[in-house]
């Protein structure tokens, strides 16, 4: 008696099981859209749950209980819209316009320091007005030095170990950048740009030495323009000591309250809208400070379910990258592994000094602080993020982009 022998190996998957089992792979990281949802929503709640007491102040005696709501849930939708948008754009575009979108950025962020363009707010000059709505260039730089600094390194390849054709151009870009941040001042946003654009040339195969000696330079320049800075000066003494009066009612007045806020929480809060610390006695409790009002009502649970879908975001930029890279798209790597450094900088500052670990800065937590441009900003990134790995998975099934 005769048998057919089949097709494939002993071994192998019959055609039909085996087209069944790559149809499989997801077109899309549906993880990761519901993540980013989740935070953009638990902090639109959270935004809401801060600002609700707002309208008893006289600064806005004139908004409704649910103004910062309506604004944050219209934020929300027209940042998903542009996640969209950016979603459709292939990532070698994005390559293309990278130098184009850097360059206009800083265009951007010099109109801010010209009397009547610029607006100021709280002694800082870092928005443009358009009547509708505010816009922060310094977010916009966050994003597109993560694309220019991935372009450039791709570009400049084989002069990554040189310091002239390698490290100084794109040193004097950044610096560029952190001199006009600091005109207007925003020192935070200055040293989350660094840390991207240093964290891109460190995995595109910067030398050691060279890094080793730029970090302490940065870290020198840093101290300078603290030492040199009254104010902030005094903001670093007040940060190591919070707790004297003279301190707690001045310049540790925010990080002496958000303490207690998170004191008062405990393990699992006081209870959803029960905060005592947003009535009126933490300043900037919808921004800058949202992490406390969420210690305090929802305990350490609530900030440690932050901390993980944080971490989780941040790991999983990095496997993207690590992916793209493993596939020969160097560019698509570098940018991807750069939104995870810029979203997980940010949010660990703001952790940081929420928490007294970390002096205090004016940086909001990324997808959940109240601001329309933080929340674009953040939705495009991760949504050329999402992007990234679309195109990843749609070649690793051998598809064309």
């Amino acid at each position: 008696m005769k048998f057919a022998l089949p097709l494939f190996g002993a071994d192998s998957t019959p055609p039909a099981r085996a087209q069944t089992q790559r149809s499989t792979m997801m077109e899309y990281d549906q993880p990761l859209v519901w993540v980013v949802l989740l935070l953009m929503l638990f902090g639109m709640v959270m935004v809401y749950s801060a600002s609700i007491s707002l309208p008893d102040s006289p600064k806005y005696a004139h908004y409704k209980n649910a103004h910062f709501l309506i604004r944050q849930a219209s934020f929300i939708a027209i940042s998903l819209f542009a996640g969209l948008l950016a979603f459709r754009v292939r990532i070698e575009t994005w390559q293309r316009w990278a130098p184009y979108l850097f360059v206009g950025t800083l265009i951007l962020l010099l109109l801010v320091l010209i009397p009547g363009i610029g607006k100021g707010v709280n002694g800082a000059k870092r928005w443009l007005s358009f009547k509708v709505f505010n816009l922060q260039p310094s977010e916009l730089m966050k994003l597109f030095v993560v694309l220019y600094a991935a372009d450039y390194t791709v570009r400049k390849q084989q002069f990554m170990h040189k310091l002239t054709k390698g490290f100084l151009p794109m040193a004097a870009a950044v610096g560029c950048v952190g001199l006009l941040l600091l005109l207007e001042p925003d020192l935070g946003a200055f040293g989350v740009i660094v840390c991207i654009a240093m964290g891109i040339l460190f995995l595109g195969g910067i030398n050691g030495i060279w890094f080793g000696g730029i970090g302490a330079t940065l870290v020198a320049t840093f101290s300078l323009v603290i030492m040199l800075s009254p104010w902030r000066r005094e903001r670093i003494f007040a940060y190591l000591n919070p707790w004297t009066e003279e301190n707690s009612l001045g310049k540790a007045y925010q990080l002496s309250h958000s303490l207690i806020a998170f004191g008062r929480g405990e393990l699992f809060g006081v209870g959803l809208g029960g905060s005592v610390e947003k009535l009126h006695y933490l300043p900037e409790a919808h921004t800058d400070f949202l992490l406390a009002v969420i210690g305090e009502e929802l305990g350490f649970v609530g900030v440690l379910v932050v901390v993980v879908m944080f971490y989780w975001l941040v790991k999983r930029s990095f496997d993207i990258g690590r992916q793209a890279i493993a596939i020969d798209l160097t560019f698509a790597g570098l940018t991807a592994k750069g939104i995870g450094i810029w979203i997980g900088v940010q949010a660990f500052i703001n952790m940081g000094v929420n928490l007294g670990l970390l002096p205090t800065k004016g940086l909001t937590l990324p997808l959940m602080s109240y601001g329309g441009s933080g929340v674009l900003i953040n939705c495009v990134g991760l949504a050329i993020l999402l992007r990234i790995d679309y195109e990843n998975r749609l070649r690793m099934r051998g598809g064309r982009v």
